[in-house]
């Protein structure tokens, strides 16, 4: 792969090549493979305490090991565009998964810190790419009478994933050393290659995209920054951080905006990095506006709850852990009834009700406390996971399926983008109003643990507000247009 300066390119994008004729393995390896590198987005977080005590690291540096994935994948992501209209599918899914087991088996072998970050930042780099080659090669083989149905399995990689991450964790270290977290999932990698090299076929035709330099840049710093600040924000209201906060921020905003002029500039001669046409689209702005939202939700309440569970229950990690699992085991069984009911009724029956349950939840999540019993908790978490379930393949399907063909690979390449900047705004903005209730609990004469509860309370409180707002958005989502009139709304 080559980088050099964009330059004009008026060929067409990718388009239908002849599909293969049994498309189901090919999406099924897709799914299955997206499912595991996905999950190890979240499978650090529980397994932080043991490897502060065997790599002798303070806490602030084994939060890299979640910030520098994080941090990897805002960088890769927006690239993806561009891969997935230069080269094959086959080369950019053994790509990706070769990447992920090579940073699998680097990890499992770290013998300190610093390779274990490694380990973690080519695994994040194949991650990256995976979540977009998924949705290209659905929106390229899937008609979409049936587009729903198979957002829906997508879902189970989306939410599901990240949700059970802390569960598959706890349950692993609970019997075994934190390298199995590593080495139980490098073999999976290697049969998903190996079934990759006879299943994989080629759906899409490539064309002569080129990357530009200025642009790759300017996207580096532009998400990477926020990541960083963002992932900061929570150390910082703890006194961790390597630097203040508003430098990473600063420059990634900057940076952001200068990489949006860019690409409104070479998108005219289709050499953006990240085409922004899509935003042309009203239902993919919306459906987007709102996915963000879902995700801050879940990865809010995913960082908060094992906190408040720990600190204020005094639960052990195991303990933890099975409690989620029964939230996100409801997610997947419920993704593929909600992607076809979507076929059948289109977004805003599922939507609506869906952020209504959602809300209702983090308002129930706003009781938590001291005393609070493990089945209300159990009963809330499901039914915050049984909303957003209702809510993610819509939004999914809505967005993506509103764009024109030649639009799909750079709309299923901003939806990832934003989707990891959701996780890491939803992750700051919850510890740290957490942070803060719990400091301003604490001058108030509150003990340690009934601080931390006030903080959890403050958090969710703020989130519930939000997800309430979310309702009256969710009103407003329509079906996906034909693929007529989507060229129309992006000219």
């Amino acid at each position: 792969m080559t980088l050099s300066d964009s330059r004009p390119d008026t060929a067409p994008s990718p388009t239908i090549s002849a599909a293969p004729a049994k498309t189901g393995p090919v999406i099924a390896l897709l799914v299955v493979a997206a499912f595991v590198v996905i999950l190890n987005e979240t499978i650090m977080g529980v397994a932080l305490p043991s490897l502060m005590v065997d790599l002798d690291i303070t806490a602030a540096t084994a939060q890299w090991l979640t910030t520098g994935f994080l941090l990897t994948m805002a960088v890769v992501i927006p690239l993806t565009g561009t891969l997935l209209a230069r080269f094959t599918v086959r080369q950019v899914f053994f790509t990706a998964m070769t990447l992920f087991a090579i940073g699998t088996l680097i990890a499992a072998l770290a013998p300190g810190f610093g390779m274990l970050l490694v380990g973690r930042i080519v695994q994040a780099s194949g991650t990256a790419i995976m979540m977009p080659l998924l949705f290209t090669t659905v929106l390229n083989v899937v008609p979409p009478t049936h587009r729903g149905r198979m957002m829906g399995v997508i879902s189970i990689v989306i939410a599901v994933a990240p949700a059970i991450g802390p569960t598959v964790s706890g349950l692993i270290l609970s019997a075994l050393d934190w390298r199995w977290m590593f080495w139980l999932v490098l073999p999976i990698a290697l049969v998903a290659i190996a079934l990759g090299a006879l299943w994989v076929r080629n759906v899409t035709e490539t064309r002569d995209a080129r990357f530009d330099i200025l642009s790759v840049v300017l996207s580096a710093l532009g998400f990477g920054g926020l990541i960083f600040g963002l992932s900061s924000i929570g150390e910082s209201a703890s006194g961790h951080t390597p630097v203040p906060v508003w430098i990473p921020m600063i420059v990634g905003a900057a940076s952001l905006i200068a990489f949006v002029v860019r690409q409104l500039v070479l998108q005219r001669t289709d050499a953006a990095l990240l085409d922004l046409r899509t935003f042309r689209s009203r239902s993919f702005s919306l459906a987007v506006v709102l996915v963000i939202v879902v995700m801050s939700a879940l990865f809010g309440s995913l960082i908060l709850l094992p906190i408040y569970l720990q600190q204020v229950l005094s639960l052990d990690t195991l303990t933890v852990g099975l409690m989620l699992l029964p939230g996100g085991v409801l997610m997947g069984i419920i993704a593929p009834v909600v992607g076809s009911l979507f076929d059948r009724f289109g977004p805003r029956p599922l939507v609506l009700p869906g952020m209504v349950v959602a809300a209702a939840a983090l308002w129930g999540m706003t009781t938590f406390g001291e005393g609070t019993s493990v089945s209300w908790i159990i009963a809330v978490h499901m039914a915050l996971n049984l909303g957003l379930g209702f809510v993610f393949t819509p939004l999914l399907t809505s967005a993506l399926g509103s764009l024109p063909q030649r639009l799909y690979s750079h709309g299923s390449a901003t939806v990832s983008t934003l989707q990891q900047v959701a996780g890491a705004a939803g992750t700051a903005l919850f510890i740290t109003l957490m942070s803060v209730g719990g400091a301003a609990a604490a001058a108030s004469g509150a003990d340690p643990v009934g601080a931390v509860a006030s903080g959890v309370h403050t958090a969710f409180f703020v989130g519930a507000l939000v997800a309430s707002v979310a309702v009256v958005l969710a009103a407003f989502v329509r079906k996906p247009v034909s693929e007529s009139q989507a060229q129309d709304a992006v000219r």
